[in-house]
């Protein structure tokens, strides 16, 4: 072994969620190894589960699944293939829905005593939440993209946060931008937080800015819904116009599963809110927010099918956007969809916004977050960045396993 390797330092992977997010983790794992190398590091994935199997390598202690391997699984995942498809080669073991939870606590067991191991929730499913307390009960670390465990009853996310230096959670509210970070530093400090509002959904700020053009609700929303065709209404857009619809498309075809009222309903950005406001100490739960959403009760999809709600109800609701847009506009200002954060409220809705504010000059899926404390009172502290994508999410993602790489052994 050469002093090169005597010096490595070797940290152990198990991925949970293969979709758009998780994918991208793994591409990004595989062409960041030149940059790793360098810092001494190596990312060992030792387990990669999607809904159904878990895939470990023979040896979780000695092999990995090596990187050809994960860009098959890229390849698979991304055609639409469950895991259980690449189990067949006889060098990896496999374990089925319920047992792989089971087991991901077996290796975090093992690993615990000897090299540690960082599990990365990249799923959208609230039934990770027991198997990610129990890794860090175990000593072991979490990174998560998912925001269900977060949002989850005041008792399991107290158990969850338990030992915070383990857990680590940025992706969760800003995709790559250091929000949680940033408001954990002010905490820490002593500064006292009073009011937090921003824009924290990709989706909902490319609407909000693309309705002040102009155009009509329905035509945004569907304009997005249609990923690879152009709306007719969108022919003499600026080539930079064209450029964020196209950015959008995608996005949205990823992160919300063609059906675009899981964004405009709300929630998602709920969930957002809801761990910022447990990062300030509110005991609160997800019903205690008022959430304001897009469409009525009787277009939601136990009443609505998707195409029905693109070719009869969005429609319906392009005059009520239409006039609280002009109503904004009279008044000198602009509307965008915030989470709004204080000492008395917690809730998400469309507000009206000066057009100076940062906020207010907000255009496409981009998120901003204004926070208004002790230190930063006259002038809050405003992070604004890229806010959707998978690509950045999962850069925050990987940023954040870095991040607790100093509590292995």
């Amino acid at each position: 072994m050469t002093s090169r390797e005597q010096t490595m330092k070797n940290i152990p992977l198990l991925l949970i969620g293969c979709g758009g997010v998780g994918r991208q983790l793994l591409q990004h794992i595989v062409s960041c190894r030149s940059i790793h190398a360098k810092q001494k590091l190596h990312l060992r994935v030792v387990g990669i589960c999607d809904s159904k199997t878990l895939l470990v390598p023979l040896d979780v202690f000695t092999v990995e699944l090596d990187d050809a391997f994960l860009l098959e699984v890229c390849q698979a995942k991304l055609k639409g293939s469950s895991l259980l498809t690449l189990s067949n080669s006889g060098q990896h073991k496999v374990f089925l829905n319920p047992e792989s939870m089971g087991k991901i606590i077996d290796i975090a067991a093992l690993l615990a005593r000897s090299t540690g191991l960082t599990v990365i929730d990249c799923s959208a499913s609230s039934d990770t939440t027991g198997v990610l307390t129990r890794v860090v009960e175990l000593d072991c670390c979490v990174v998560m993209a998912n925001k269900k465990p977060l949002s989850s009853s005041m008792e399991d996310y107290e158990k969850l946060l338990a030992c915070p230096r383990r857990i680590r959670h940025e992706s969760t509210v800003g995709a790559g931008l250091p929000v949680i970070a940033s408001l954990n530093r002010m905490l820490s400090s002593g500064d006292l937080v009073h009011r937090i509002v921003g824009s924290l959904s990709g989706t909902l700020g490319f609407v909000m800015s693309e309705v002040e053009d102009g155009k009509p609700f329905s035509q945004v929303v569907r304009s997005a819904k249609n990923l690879g065709y152009t709306e007719p209404g969108l022919v003499n857009c600026s080539p930079a116009a064209v450029y964020l619809i196209n950015r959008f498309l995608v996005f949205l075809v990823e992160q919300v599963q063609l059906d675009p009222r899981d964004d405009l309903s709300g929630m998602d950005v709920a969930r957002k809110a809801l761990i910022l406001a447990r990062l300030l100490g509110r005991r609160i739960v997800l019903n205690n927010i008022k959430v304001e959403s897009l469409y009525p009760e009787e277009m939601g999809p136990s009443t609505m099918s998707i195409a029905s709600f693109l070719e009869n109800g969005l429609p319906l609701l392009d005059k009520g956007i239409q006039e609280r847009v002009e109503k904004a506009s009279s008044n000198g200002n602009v509307l965008r969809y915030v989470c709004l954060i204080d000492d008395l409220r917690c809730e998400v809705g469309i507000q009206e916004l000066p057009k100076n504010t940062p906020l207010g000059r907000l255009r496409g899926s981009d998120n901003v977050l204004e926070i208004s404390s002790r230190c930063y009172n006259q002038q809050p502290l405003v992070i604004q960045g890229a806010g959707a994508g998978n690509d950045t999410t999962a850069a925050g993602v990987l940023a954040d396993v870095f991040d607790v790489q100093d509590l292995f052994h």
